[in-house]
This record gives structure tokens, C-alpha cells and sequence, in this order.
């Protein structure tokens, strides 16, 4: 690498994420980078935590945080544009090394461009393969010199696809360390210790939302008819999200409903809560983390429904029934998402302790299966990358 009287010049990396968890992810690996390469520069596209990490960020993720086949396809003509004048940005100044954060289906094609002209490319988080989408395992292989995963599992299918991977650990685990659990939790957020609480968490998009508020608030209405104590939280990320849900509730005339509307503390609202009712996400996976007993919920438009329904490969939607290969938690999936189902089956989670304390064995087994130190891990193993790309050129 060159030098000057003023030192080495700083390593540049290329870095796109596409969505609110990657942003999060992200910072957390430029972080950890720079505490290996204090001389390094990251650019691409990101969310506000990458920028106050340091990124210069060219385009915000929420370009392309869309979710769903028609929302895509509404969107497609700037998502398309954007990428064009990424490659021809990078073609022109092309990074030391490139790092995809999720967004598969707009980084796969950057990183297959950028490692045809010789910028290796690292993508953290695997697409879930395991899920669906099988057929683009040749497509991976020939974008990426290495995956980064979350999952042990997803590094073996990989490495006996002939693509080189690294299982890094999912940073989830490091985060949840800090969030207090049970009587901590209550007395944290101010909360009666002996009355029913339940979280409920309807989603991060505005689509979520769309779908998902009016069918949550009238579960909680059909489980306070059951249970009068009850008290209902729900965190939510955004103002935006949070004006519709509370337009939702207008409409539902909902205001009687003890439900106290919180400004993010979702993990602190899930682990004082006796039972949490979430959209299908990684939101299903925090509450695993923190031995959450939940009811999975998820709706979306019909026409993107119909279009995914039938190309899984697995029976489940929710990361831990995924992760656990079983179901360990009930789901309910568009039509099957109603009042009826989902109030039902958090009464019955809430009643029976012994299948809660089952649960709660279940999932503290998966946390400990999924490592600590992720964001370290995942900087070490791009270090090895761009080493291995510098001694080639040597």
C-alpha cells in the first residue's frame, strides 16, 4: 500500500446496507474495523448509525428498504438507477474491498460486478437460502469471495456449496446482554409486577403497519374482555409508525384499551412482558434472545402473498421455529392471522407456566448455539479477506 511523510493512505471499503438492522449491523462492523485498521475510509450507502460511525454515506437505505414483489416493482426504476451509479462510481474508483450488508437482491449484483474487476467482496448476512430462493446459490458464488453468517448452520450448506464462508455469531446476542429481564424489567419501565402485560409489535415499515395495527388492537381488545388487569405495550421506531398506529387506534375506537404507546424500548418492553405478539422478523428472534414466550402474526398484500406462497422450502416463517426446526411457538400467516387465533393462543401461552418454562429452556439453548462477539469476529474475518487480496497483487 502507498506511503506518504504523513503515513499510509487510508484503506477505503465499499459498504451498502438496505435496511434499518443492517444500518445497525453495519455500525457495529465499521466500528469494529476501525479498532483493526485505524486508517480506513467507508463509503455507499447507509443508515444514520453507519453515518455517525463514520461513513460517508452517498444514498440512504431507505432508498431501498422496500419489503413484498409489488412494492419492489413500485419502486424498481430508482432502485435500478441507483445501483447503475453505484458500479460506475466504484468502476471509476474502485475500493480496496466491498462489504454487502443483507439486501441480496440489490447487493449481489454490485458484488458480482465490483469482483469481476478485481475488488473482492465480503456479504454479511446470508440470504436465507435455507428458505427459499435455493437456485441462487451459483449467483452467490460467482458475486462473493466470502459470506459472512449469523447462523452455524448456513456456513456448512455453504462451504459444501464450494463458497467460502465464516459463521461470525449474531451480534443480537452481545446487544441483549445489557437488556434487564423479569422484575428488572418492570421496575425499570415503572410496571406493576403482578398484573398480565403483554407487548405487541406490529412492525418497523409503514406497510407493516398498514397491515398489521388495526388486527393487534383488536387482539388486545379480545384479551382484555378475558383478562380486565391486562396492560398492553407497544414499542415503536418511528414517529411515522408511531402517528399510524395511533391514527389505527382512533379508528378502531380503541382509546379505552389500557396500551401505552412507547418510543422505541422494544427490548425492554418484550422482557417485561408475560407474552409478546410480533410481526414475523428478526423482532421474533430478539424475543427468543430475551426467553420471551410469543405468538408469531404476519399479513401482507394479497398479490405479494400469492406470489411467495408455495416457493418456501419450510414449513415455518418465524426465526424460531426456523432456528429450533420445529414449531416451538404458534404462527399465524395472512388469512389465518385473526382476532380469534392470536388472542387464543397468547391466553393459552400466558396460562400454562409449564410450557413457558419449556420455552424458556428452548430458548436459552439457542442463544448460547449463536455465539458472542459478532461485530469482532466479522471484522477479523474481512481483515483476512482484504490481507489475502493484498498478497495476491504482491
Amino acid at each position: 500500500m502507498a506511503s506518504s511523510a504523513e503515513g499510509p493512505a487510508p484503506t477505503t471499503i465499499g459498504i451498502v446496507a438496505g435496511e434499518t438492522s443492517g444500518d445497525l449491523l453495519g455500525s457495529q462492523l465499521i466500528a469494529a474495523l476501525r479498532r483493526l485498521i485505524p486508517a480506513v475510509q467507508f463509503q455507499g450507502i447507509g443508515g444514520p448509525r453507519m453515518e455517525a460511525a463514520g461513513m460517508d454515506v452517498w444514498y440512504p437505505l431507505e432508498k431501498l428498504a422496500v419489503r413484498g414483489y409489488v412494492e419492489v416493482l413500485r419502486n424498481f426504476a430508482e432502485i435500478i438507477g441507483i445501483r447503475r451509479k453505484l458500479k460506475q462510481r466504484f468502476s471509476r474508483r474502485p475500493p480496496e474491498l466491498f462489504i454487502g450488508i443483507d439486501a441480496p437482491d440489490f447487493n449481489l449484483s454490485l458484488e458480482a460486478h465490483l469482483k469481476r474487476i478485481g475488488v473482492p467482496t465480503v456479504h454479511y448476512v446470508s440470504p436465507a437460502i435455507w428458505m427459499w430462493r435455493r437456485e441462487r446459490l451459483p449467483k452467490i458464488k460467482r458475486a462473493v469471495s466470502k459470506i459472512l453468517t449469523l447462523f452455524p448452520f448456513e456456513a456448512r450448506l455453504y462451504e459444501n456449496a464450494g463458497v467460502a464462508a465464516d459463521f461470525v455469531g449474531h451480534p443480537l446476542n452481545d446487544m441483549l446482554d445489557a437488556v434487564p429481564r423479569g422484575k428488572a424489567a418492570r421496575e425499570q419501565l415503572k410496571l406493576p409486577l403482578e398484573i398480565p402485560i403483554f407487548t405487541l409489535m406490529p412492525g418497523s415499515r409503514r406497510s407493516e403497519i398498514e397491515h398489521m395495527a388495526a388486527l393487534f388492537i383488536e387482539t388486545a381488545r379480545a384479551i382484555s374482555r378475558q383478562l380486565p388487569k391486562a396492560q398492553f405495550l407497544v414499542p415503536l421506531a418511528t414517529r411515522e409508525t408511531r402517528d399510524m398506529f395511533e391514527t389505527a387506534l382512533y379508528r378502531n375506537d380503541a382509546a379505552e384499551l389500557p396500551l401505552t404507546i412507547m418510543f422505541g424500548h422494544a427490548h425492554e418492553a418484550m422482557a417485561a412482558s408475560d407474552v409478546v405478539l410480533l410481526a414475523s422478523g428478526t423482532a421474533t428472534l430478539e424475543a427468543a434472545l430475551l426467553g420471551k414466550p410469543m405468538v408469531i402474526a404476519y399479513r401482507m398484500p394479497a398479490a405479494s402473498y400469492w406470489l411467495l406462497k408455495g416457493r418456501g422450502y419450510l414449513p415455518y416463517y418465524g426465526l424460531p421455529n426456523i432456528l429450533c426446526e420445529k414449531f416451538v411457538v404458534p404462527e399465524f400467516i395472512q388469512d389465518d392471522a385473526t382476532t380469534g387465533n392470536l388472542s387464543q393462543a397468547m391466553l393459552n401461552l400466558y396460562r400454562d407456566a409449564v410450557v413457558r418454562e419449556r420455552l424458556e429452556h428452548k430458548f436459552e439453548e439457542l442463544r448460547a448455539s449463536l455465539g458472542h462477539g459478532a461485530a469482532e469476529q466479522a471484522a477479523r474475518a474481512v481483515v483476512a479477506v482484504l490481507e489475502k487480496n493484498r498478497d495476491l497483487r504482491r
